[in-house]
C-alpha cells in the first residue's frame, strides 16, 4: 500500500509509492494536460498551422530558387530534402509549449497545488514531458501528410521509416526537457515564451536544414556540421531515403545516425537533472 510522509521543509505530502506510483502520477498529469488541450482546442489549430505555413513556404517560394548540388536534374530535389529540415525544426520547436505551460502552472499557482498532494515530485515534470511529446507526434503526422502533398516521398523501407520517427520523437523527448528546465528559471509565460524560442531561431538555421553547409563560409561551415539540429536532419534524409547533398568529412556527417541518437541522449541527460533540481528548488521555498 502507498504511504504517505511529510517533506521535512514542509512543502506538503509525498508519494512513497516507488516507481510504480510515479509512474502513475505522471500518466495522470499528462491526461490532465492533454484534456486542458482539448478543451481549448484554438491551442492545436495554431499549433499544426505553422509547420504547415513553413512547408508551404520554403517549398513554394524559396523552394525554385535553391539548387540542391548534385541533384540539378531533379525538379523535387529540395522539397525532399526540406522536409527532414522541417520535421526537425518542428520537433525542436516542443520548447515553446514545454516551457509555457510549466511557467504557466507555476504562475497560476497549480504547481503548489500540486506539491500539497501524496504525488511523485518527479509526476509534474515527467507529465508535461509525455503530454507534449503526445501533441508533436500529432503534429509530426500531419507534417508527413502534408510532405506528401509537396512532392516528399519516403524511399528507405518500412524499418528505417519507423527509425526516423523514433528519431524524431527522441529528439522531441530531448528538447522537451529543455523546455521544462527554462519554463521554471523564468518569472512568467510571457517570457517563457520568448525565452523558449529566440534562441532556437540560430541554432536551427545554422545548421544543414534548409541550405547545404557546403555554400557557408568555413568556420560558419564547420559549426554547422557539428551543430546537433545538422546530425539529426542528415540521419532524416538517410533514414528515410531522400537525397542528403552533404560533402563532408566531419564526423556527425559521416555517421549521422549515431551522432544524432548520441546529442539527443546528451541533451536530456544535461536538462533533464537541471529541470528536476530547480523544481525541487523551487519546491522548498
Amino acid at each position: 500500500m502507498t504511504t504517505t510522509e511529510l517533506t521535512r521543509t514542509g512543502a506538503g505530502p509525498v508519494s512513497s509509492g516507488g516507481l510504480g506510483q510515479a509512474f502513475r502520477d505522471t500518466m495522470s498529469i499528462a491526461w490532465r494536460n492533454i484534456r486542458g488541450g482539448l478543451r481549448v482546442p484554438d491551442t492545436h489549430i495554431y499549433m499544426f498551422i505553422q509547420p504547415i505555413m513553413f512547408v508551404l513556404l520554403f517549398a513554394y517560394v524559396f523552394g525554385g530558387a535553391i539548387v540542391v548540388p548534385g541533384f540539378e536534374s531533379d525538379p523535387l530535389a529540395y522539397r525532399k530534402i526540406l522536409m527532414s529540415g522541417i520535421f526537425v525544426q518542428t520537433m525542436a520547436f516542443a520548447v515553446a509549449p514545454a516551457s509555457v505551460g510549466l511557467s504557466d502552472d507555476m504562475h497560476k499557482g497549480l504547481i503548489d497545488r500540486f506539491r500539497s498532494l501524496p504525488m511523485a515530485r518527479s509526476a509534474v515534470i515527467g507529465g508535461r514531458v509525455v503530454s507534449d511529446l503526445a501533441n508533436q507526434s500529432a503534429v509530426l503526422i500531419i507534417m508527413m501528410l502534408c510532405g506528401l502533398i509537396v512532392g516528399w516521398r519516403v524511399e528507405g523501407g518500412a524499418l528505417s521509416f519507423l527509425s526516423a520517427v523514433a528519431l524524431l520523437l527522441l529528439f522531441a523527448f530531448a528538447m522537451l526537457w529543455v523546455g521544462a528546465f527554462i519554463g521554471l528559471s523564468v518569472g512568467n509565460p510571457q517570457v517563457a515564451a520568448s525565452a523558449g524560442l529566440i534562441w532556437l531561431f540560430p541554432v536551427i538555421f545554422l545548421s544543414n536544414a534548409f541550405v547545404p553547409p557546403q555554400t557557408m563560409p568555413t568556420v560558419v561551415r564547420t559549426i554547422a556540421e557539428w551543430n546537433p539540429v545538422s546530425a539529426i536532419v542528415a540521419a532524416c534524409r538517410d533514414l528515410f531515403g531522400n537525397p542528403s547533398p552533404i560533402a563532408s568529412d566531419a564526423w556527425p556527417m559521416q555517421n549521422p545516425v549515431l551522432a544524432a541518437v548520441l546529442w539527443c541522449l546528451l541533451i536530456a541527460a544535461v536538462f533533464a537533472p537541471l529541470a528536476i533540481n530547480k523544481y525541487k528548488k523551487a519546491a522548498t521555498k
